[in-house]
């Protein structure tokens, strides 16, 4: 059982600690209001230690927070702080440009986000995670080209140009346009991204006597009508925080920000949550590799055209209330620019 007093001494060691980045003592306790005695504030600071909460460092009689202390505090202690004015007005005036399509905003509400947290953010807009795969069709346009046509439920349609290689006759080609429709129409796009890295080789190695050509196919086709959707921002400003000085890890790190079947997935794992913010800490994030980080990510509505989700990787020391709030108006600013241009389209 934790006391009031004991709670506030861990909020103000969690506040005061991702703020300065120094181990907290009694003496800075009882600046910040904790009015009890040195020894009594020691003695609660050790029964936090023993509860998990707190860890003690060899360098000074401080205390920092533990993996499990930032949990206490995220569910139970946090108090979201009021962006400030110039961050409200620097997110508006940054959606206030003009655009020229809907990716395009996606893709710049990662970059403000990254550029107001020195975080790396991430952004997911709602066509790709609510549209589901219609049609697809492949046109031939000669011996060696065709266009691969594909359709989702919201009537957006992408075409593209392909150089089909010798290998590949126009029986496969049927025989591929078939394994899409079978399989595929009627799946989320998600589903579809993932599933064309999971069941889908397996089904090629079945069908063909070069599934590698086919796939490769397969991947131009689809894999790069939706890849594109997930934005990612600020990948570097993970090697400012979090990554030690470890080249194997730097460049399992590097190589990770680049999957975007990997991101799409830790975007996506606590879609089961109501919450409209979750905050994931270390193991939770379910990466080894971000074992010394948090996540927060966040889920948005625009009214007729689905949810969207955009996310914060950063430190555990990362300062949570001022986060918590800073992320909560921006997913409202983005859901209120898009809301704006569907309206603009007329949709």
């Amino acid at each position: 059982m934790i006391t009031d007093r004991q709670k506030n001494i861990l909020r103000l060691i969690i506040q005061e600690y991702t703020s300065t980045g120094m181990p907290v003592g009694s003496k800075k306790l009882m600046e910040e209001g904790i009015q009890s005695s040195s020894a009594t504030i020691r003695n609660d600071m050790k029964a936090l230690e023993e509860l998990g909460l707190l860890a003690k460092t060899h360098s000074s009689s401080g205390r920092v927070p533990s993996m499990d202390g930032y949990r206490y505090y995220v569910d139970h202690l946090l108090r979201p702080t009021e962006i400030e004015h110039d961050e409200l007005q620097t997110i508006r005036h940054s959606f206030g440009k003009e655009f020229h399509e809907i990716n395009d905003i996606i893709e710049q509400s990662a970059e403000i986000l990254s550029e107001l947290t020195s975080y790396t953010a991430f952004s997911l807009g709602p066509e790709m995670k609510e549209r589901r795969l219609t049609g697809f069709r492949i046109v031939p346009l000669n011996e060696r080209q065709i266009i691969a046509i594909i359709v989702t439920d919201k009537g957006n349609v992408e075409s593209q140009v392909f150089a089909v290689p010798a290998s590949v006759s126009s029986q496969d080609l049927e025989k591929m346009t078939q394994i899409i429709n079978d399989k595929l129409v009627g799946q989320p796009l998600l589903t579809v991204y993932h599933r064309l890295r999971t069941e889908i080789p397996m089904i090629l190695h079945r069908y063909f006597q070069t599934p590698e050509g086919m796939m490769n196919l397969f991947d131009a086709m689809l894999g790069h009508a939706f890849e594109e959707k997930v934005f990612v921002s600020g990948r570097m400003n993970l090697f400012n925080f979090g990554v030690q000085n470890n080249l194997d890890q730097l460049k399992s790190v590097y190589s990770f920000m680049q999957n975007t079947d990997a991101i799409t997935h830790l975007l996506t794992t606590n879609e089961k949550t109501d919450a409209q913010i979750a905050i994931r800490i270390g193991s939770e994030i379910g990466n080894d590799l971000l074992d010394n980080m948090s996540m927060i990510t966040a889920t948005y509505e625009v009214a007729g055209h689905g949810k969207g989700t955009i996310a914060l990787l950063g430190p555990t020391s990362m300062p949570y209330s001022k986060m918590f709030g800073l992320v909560d108006v921006f997913r409202n600013e983005l859901a209120s620019k898009l809301g704006a241009y569907y309206r603009f389209l007329g949709e």
